[in-house]
């Protein structure tokens, strides 16, 4: 498991005399949680998921966000040393990497390449590049040995399935995946988002979660254009990377409806780039029915 930890987070947009979005953000979330982060539109849900993610247009000023792998199934294959990670030293690649997963509120369309083409792509080089964040030196010392030496045979001529997971394999996990979020087989070979309602792209979110099996899945707003049908797939999908997958979600949201259907074990409330009050799952009912007003004025008065 892992648990991604935020303390004291400030962010401003990266420019000059940029302004600050997040002002403080205290937040942890662990392998098998589910948290739905809701709040006004501007108050910094969104930013706070990109910065997560390492998004450019975003600079943190102060604060800190680190993961930190836990239990069991670490002590083979990650050294002691290598089990807490600050993310603000590292490149969007590797935080991904290292398990780090973000649905996008507008997933861009992408004409030209295959939705199973991207999929097995993106797999592959996650794999590749978390291994090369666990290898020790002496792996990483040998592997430049043998890049000096050179090709035996012209590269040109090596194997045109590359990549640690091969198309046959893929195809198979692929096709499971699809299965759980009920996508038609014909979605595979159709270009990345290319004509796609807003539905469907935010299926392709889910489904690429499922298909690189992140740490933690930070989703924003993935119930956002959703009619009921695919409401109910894209929940099923969700709660499948939590539950068979044992990732930890924090879900951005605006709305209870969703969370009908992907039932939270903590609801937070984000005012003023800052996480202003925490509950159960009651407290995102409560937000329905009487709106934030009330949040804002219990913060004030407690200040």
């Amino acid at each position: 498991m892992a648990v991604l930890e935020i303390d004291n987070l400030h962010a401003d947009v990266a420019e000059e005399n940029g302004e600050t979005i997040l002002r403080g953000v205290d937040l942890e979330v662990a392998s098998g949680e589910i948290h739905a982060l809701m709040g006004p539109n501007g108050s910094g849900k969104s930013t706070l998921a990109k910065v997560i993610a390492g998004h450019p247009a975003y600079e943190v000023t102060e604060g800190s966000i680190t993961v930190t792998l836990e239990g069991d199934e670490f002590d083979e294959e990650i050294p002691a040393d290598l089990r807490e990670w600050d993310l603000l030293d590292m490149e969007p690649n590797e935080r991904a990497a290292l398990g780090i997963f973000l649905g996008f509120q507008y997933p861009a369309e992408i004409e030209g390449v295959t939705m199973v083409n991207f999929l097995r792509t993106a797999l592959n080089a996650k794999l590749e590049e978390r291994e090369e964040l666990f290898e020790d030196e002496e792996s990483a010392d040998a592997d430049a040995d043998d890049e000096d030496e050179g090709y035996e045979t012209s590269p040109m001529e090596g194997p045109a399935d590359e990549g640690e997971v091969g198309v046959a394999e893929f195809q198979e996990l692929l096709q499971e995946k699809m299965e759980q979020l009920d996508m038609a087989e014909e979605f595979a070979n159709r270009y990345l988002n290319a004509g796609f309602s807003g539905g469907e792209k935010k299926q392709n979110e889910v489904l690429q979660a499922a298909i690189l099996e992140p740490e933690i899945a930070v989703l924003d707003e993935i119930d956002s254009g959703l009619d009921i049908d695919r409401l109910q797939d894209v929940s099923n999908g969700i709660n499948s990377l939590r539950d068979d997958q044992g990732a930890g979600i924090l879900q951005i949201t605006h709305y209870q409806r969703i969370l009908d259907y992907v039932e939270p074990d903590f609801v937070h409330v984000m005012l003023d780039g800052k996480v202003a009050k925490s509950g159960e799952a009651d407290l995102a009912e409560k937000l329905e029915d009487e709106g934030y007003d009330w949040v804002r004025e219990d913060v004030y008065e407690a200040a």
